[in-house]
């Protein structure tokens, strides 16, 4: 069989580290990762604004980062070129709760494109988006983190470097699962 990249990874392995509620390690094959956690920990009732990570197995739907990006490492999933245009609401009871939308946008929202980069490369996690429940949590993303691993709102975060090594093996068919302890 003939493999134009290394070989897709079926699945990632998230838990939290051991005495470390907002941090996590990531299993990605023999790979092993650090990774930030939500400022709420791990959790199995994700409730909008609570800083939780879920737990649960999510698909991976898309990539996503700035026009200035190469999409290459992602050609497994689809990559979209986000512009200071694009935003992602989390306003409770909008039509476009936890969907992309266009900026400006009238209630609340996320930009995708940050100051820190952490959404420079952005996969979106399969958490309430194509069964969206009101409250349910909104933008849960496995994006790049922070150099000191401080906690996310409720995303798992890794470095750029780990990011840059997992985008080519990841496709539509990886699953994200996000586990206790």
């Amino acid at each position: 069989m003939n493999f134009s990249g290394p070989r897709p990874l079926s699945k990632l392995l998230v838990r939290a580290r051991p005495g470390f509620r907002t941090q996590g390690i990531l299993q990605a094959g023999n790979r092993t990762m650090r990774c930030a956690l939500g400022r709420g920990g791990l959790t199995s009732a994700k409730r909008e604004g609570d800083g939780a990570t879920p737990l649960g197995t999510f698909s991976l739907l898309e990539a996503f980062g700035p026009h200035t990006q190469s999409p290459r490492p992602f050609a497994g999933l689809g990559w979209k070129r986000v512009s200071n245009n694009d935003g992602w609401c989390d306003s409770l009871g909008d039509r476009n709760y936890n969907q992309p939308v266009q900026l400006p946008y009238p209630v609340s929202h996320e930009t995708l494109i940050r100051q820190d980069h952490l959404y420079d490369r952005v996969v979106v996690l399969d958490f309430n988006v194509t069964r969206r429940l009101t409250r349910g949590g909104s933008a849960i993303f496995f994006h790049l983190a922070h150099e000191d691993y401080r906690p996310t709102e409720g995303c798992v975060a890794i470095a750029r470097r780990d990011m840059e090594w997992l985008a080519p093996r990841l496709n539509r068919d990886t699953k994200m699962m996000i586990l206790p302890g």
